[in-house]
């Protein structure tokens, strides 16, 4: 999957937590929401100074938090992981196992949350 089918397809699929998730379609989506996050930064800085720098990133954060929690979810099924496993990631030692099975490569054949993606 490329990096505009995989936004299109994460924005299309918003608060869907149901099905799979390839590696790509998660990692380019990360990638995206960080360098939104990153120039979302840096036009708060220029435009609002140093008080009020953070709050469009803020705001990109919360905009995209659902899609981002729903491709996670999707992804983590895709290893044969139910996305609950992303609560892992508010503690500290969570996010250790957390990032591996995100990045782990999926089941090669269809599991008990859909087919292969």
């Amino acid at each position: 999957m490329t990096f505009t089918e995989s936004i299109a397809t994460c924005f299309s699929k918003y608060s869907n937590v149901e099905g799979r998730a390839s590696r790509s379609e998660y990692w380019w989506f990360y990638l995206f929401t960080l360098l939104l996050s990153w120039g979302a930064s840096i036009v708060g800085a220029v435009t609002l100074g140093s008080d009020l720098a953070g709050i469009p990133s803020i705001i990109v954060s919360l905009a995209t938090l659902c899609p981002t929690i729903a491709s996670g979810c999707r992804r983590l099924h895709d290893t044969g992981r139910s996305g609950w496993w992303l609560l892992i990631s508010f503690t500290c030692i969570g996010i250790i196992p957390l990032i591996v099975w995100l990045a782990a490569e999926g089941d090669k054949q269809d599991n008990k949350y859909g087919s292969i993606p």
